[in-house]
């Protein structure tokens, strides 16, 4: 008898941390149908046309690359429901860098072209990191769990455009690079040099470039 009751408490333990843990596995539950969060609302805080996400931006830059994203900032109606969504695009060649979303997981959908795609693990138990990837044609779908480094590459010599959705109506975005060494104040140049096993000249040569 008397293990059979604790047998039911651990269980029921177990139950209550599995629920915690899925609880706080994107934004919390809203407590009404919606929240724009404005005063007066209409059913344009619920419609979302914007010729940028239609027709892309500009990938002329560095990366090769330029994201449209859609937030609660720029959708009211996304207030409280924790989802937002992107739009990818890519010159040939061009990438997404290393970054993550420390709010959301990510599910991306090939609309046009072929992308390299990939995530890394946290650290593992033998400390290492393992690395995922996968070539995406149109029509394919990948996920990029929570908070992970991830990124994506246009292998091809033909433009690419992806769309994402996001488990947050605030996902955030840290690109790994420009965190690392184009912080304000800037990182003590000493710590990089040691974290990345690098000359100090180097190191001070990519913080002068981000």
């Amino acid at each position: 008898m008397k293990g059979s009751v604790l047998m039911y408490q651990v269980a029921t333990v177990a139950l209550l941390a599995l629920a915690c843990s899925l609880a706080f596995a994107s934004d919390p539950s809203p407590l009404q149908d919606f929240c724009v969060a404005v005063d007066k609302y209409d059913s344009a805080d619920f419609y979302f046309l914007h010729a940028v996400f239609v027709n892309g931006k500009d990938t002329s830059g560095k990366q090769g690359s330029n994201v449209t994203t859609v937030t609660a900032k720029q959708f009211p109606g996304l207030n409280t429901l924790g989802i937002s969504l992107a739009r990818l695009d890519f010159a040939p060649y061009g990438q997404n860098p290393p970054h993550t979303h420390p709010r959301a997981t990510e599910v991306l959908f090939v609309l046009e072209g072929t992308l390299y795609v990939g995530f890394v693990t946290s650290n593992q138990a033998d400390g290492k990191n393992i690395l995922f990837t996968k070539v995406l044609n149109v029509g394919d779908v990948f996920v990029f769990p929570v908070g992970l480094v991830h990124f994506q590459l246009n292998i091809r010599k033909s433009n690419a455009i992806a769309f994402a959705g996001l488990s947050s109506q605030n996902p955030g975005v840290i690109t790994i690079a420009n965190a690392v060494f184009g912080s304000e104040p800037p990182i003590n140049s000493d710590l990089l040099t040691k974290a990345f096993q690098v000359d100090k000249n180097l190191v001070e040569y990519l913080q002068k470039v981000f």
